[in-house]
């Protein structure tokens, strides 16, 4: 795993450009029916915006949903093909 620092200091010229937008992508999957007899799931994409200040970044409100995947059965190793 490169870690945020490496990245930094391998490339000091993208680093210190304003225009570069972080961004952190977290994903989660539930049963919107809230039963276990239906076999239906849906996970959500979510974006962070890193280049927000720390009080602000990880308020719900600048979360930015970017994908919702539905099915049957969960993506698992296959969430690659939709992201």
């Amino acid at each position: 795993m490169v870690r945020l620092a490496n990245i930094d200091s391998l490339f000091p010229n993208f680093a210190n450009d304003a225009h570069i937008i972080r961004l952190g992508l977290a994903s989660d999957g539930f049963n919107p029916f809230q039963t276990m007899s239906v076999a239906h799931s849906t996970w959500l994409v979510i974006l962070v915006n890193y280049n927000l200040p720390p009080w602000m970044f990880m308020k719900p409100e600048y979360f930015t949903l970017s994908l919702l995947i539905l099915g049957p059965i969960s993506p698992g190793n296959d969430i690659n093909i939709y992201l």
